[in-house]
């Protein structure tokens, strides 16, 4: 025993009880007072105000507060775990404390990890992950790395826990190394600019080992992250933005995969011009997509995913009629909507999210397929646009899917298309659907006859061929041969969408029978 230990021990009941809160105290206060004020001169909120902002006042109950509390520089071993309340709601969270060994794992907080993820496996309740950290300690790696309970343990449990709990992850500051996986893991990954980041090997490594001069707002900040790799998916400006969001994304998710969201009270969608309005006539003249999507849900509901990462593609959660509902969205204004390899992970990332959860999806396409050209080959965008179409296909919970205007190849089948079974194909009197366009398609099959006539026939032959060629995928024929359910008036779209989703609210069905399936890479 240390000395302390013996005059712990030979204390009375009463003074054991005042010297355990004292020391508790003292715990909570976490690193010397100068690392905390650094903190707050960097903005950042210390890691017990986080969690007083994030959780109902009076809900939190901590976990392993004593963790090396034989150690006075350690406090809580840098780690607060336990489980708390938001808006009425059971969560469990991680939260490091930057104060303390800036905030990096050892031998105790690892093990708080591991046991705070096991419990909210067993109660299944949602899973937080509030990341300030610098990484696992490698003066301790050979009690926090290699073995059956050290890090590798929290990785493999966030597998685990994948689609059975909602995992958020907040990046507030640096998450290097190994600790850089736990974003990788989650569902959704909120991180603060010019705060956080996340890297494989520090700038200095990366020098010594490849010569890259770089910075690490460059190679792992926050910005980038949500733009340009796609590990983050919203960026908070601030720490307290960063919580507002967290509580704003938990009001569309369940429990866990065994419930659904919860049913609200419906409000108006956003007065505007009218969907008739906001699409063109020409089929090649972009448009906002975000607008038509305003005049389909409940006015001041969207949360938006990866806004930042592929903008090409729409993507997030919003309420129509008062039901959570997944949206996918080709957006004509960015690279006209066109499907590209980072295009393909995003769709299919938020429809497997969607799916997991019990979110129903509705689809609303505009697209002229995937990008095509050596260059995007040589980027995989097959095996890429083949894991967007797994997950589509994949999905079983209810599917609505609106072709807007032109949809065109294999984006048909990305976004939902007749083969892939959704309830229903609604198409708005915009709509077409062909394996190409007009122009393109007059010139692949005539290619050699509009060459050898001569240059004065040409455009007249070429129009007549495109007019032939629009009556072929004309919406009406289509629907006379049932690919698509219904062609409706513009203005009823919200009305349908409202009504559809509350028929097909029952569906209960599995994809397939079989022990896992082996995805496209």
């Amino acid at each position: 025993m240390t000395k302390t230990q013996i005059e712990t021990f030979q204390l009375t009941n009463q003074q054991k009880e005042e010297k355990i809160e004292a020391e508790k105290e003292r715990i909570k206060e976490g690193g010397a007072e100068k690392y905390r004020n650094r903190a707050k001169e960097q903005g950042k909120l210390l890691v017990r105000e986080r969690l007083a902002l994030l959780l109902d006042p009076g809900s939190f109950r901590e976990e392993g507060l004593l963790a090396e509390a034989l150690k006075p520089d350690l406090a809580a071993d840098a780690m607060v775990t336990g489980i708390g309340k938001i808006n009425g709601r059971k969560v469990a969270f991680l939260a490091a404390d930057p104060t303390v060994k800036a905030g990096s794992w050892g031998a105790k907080s690892v093990e708080k990890m591991i046991r705070i993820q096991e419990l909210a496996m067993k109660i299944k309740i949602p899973m937080i992950y509030m990341l300030d950290s610098a990484g696992g300690r490698i003066t301790d790696q050979i009690r926090i790395f290699p073995g059956r309970r050290h890090s590798g343990k929290i990785f493999y449990n966030q597998v685990k826990m994948s689609g059975m709990v909602p995992q958020i992850c907040i990046n507030f500051g640096p998450s290097p190394a190994g600790s850089a996986y736990i974003p990788a893991f989650s569902d959704l990954v909120i991180m603060v600019d010019k705060q956080a980041s996340a890297y494989l090997g520090s700038t200095r490594m990366v020098e010594m080992v490849i010569g890259e001069k770089t910075t690490m707002e460059e190679m792992g900040g926050a910005r980038m992250h949500c733009s340009t790799s796609g590990l983050g998916d919203v960026l908070a400006k601030n720490d307290e933005d960063a919580i507002e969001i967290i509580k704003q994304y938990l009001s569309y998710m369940p429990q866990n995969y065994k419930y659904t969201p919860e049913m609200v009270e419906a409000v108006s969608a956003k007065p505007g011009r009218s969907i008739k309005e906001i699409i063109p006539e020409d089929m090649n003249r972009p448009y906002d997509m975000y607008e038509l999507i305003d005049r389909v849900i409940d006015e001041g509901t969207w949360f938006e995913v990866k806004k930042l990462f592929a903008p090409e593609l729409i993507v997030g959660f919003s309420r129509i009629g008062g039901r959570v509902v997944g949206i996918v969205a080709n957006q004509p204004k960015v690279k006209g909507g066109t499907l590209f390899v980072d295009t393909a992970d995003k769709g299919a990332r938020f429809v497997t999210l969607c799916n997991a959860y019990n979110i129903p999806l509705l689809f609303l396409s505009d697209v002229p397929g995937y990008m095509v050209g050596s260059s995007v080959e040589r980027k995989g965008i097959i095996r890429h646009g083949a894991k967007f179409i797994t997950a589509v296909s994949e999905a079983t919970v209810p599917k609505l899917t609106v072709i807007v205007r032109k949809t065109y190849g294999a984006g048909l089948y990305a976004m939902c298309g007749p083969a892939y079974d959704p309830e229903k194909v609604i198409a708005l009197p915009s709509a077409s659907i062909a394996i190409m366009g007009p122009e393109a398609a007059i010139n692949a099959v005539y290619y050699n006859k509009i060459q050898a006539l001569p240059e004065a026939e040409r455009p007249e032959f070429i129009q007549k061929m495109r007019e032939e060629y629009s009556e072929d995928i004309n919406i009406y024929a289509l629907g006379s041969e049932l690919i698509i359910d219904e062609v409706i008036p513009y203005d009823q779209l919200r009305e349908e969408t409202i009504v559809h989703f509350d028929y097909y609210e029952s569906k209960d069905i599995t994809f397939g029978e079989k022990k896992c399936p082996v995805h496209p890479v």
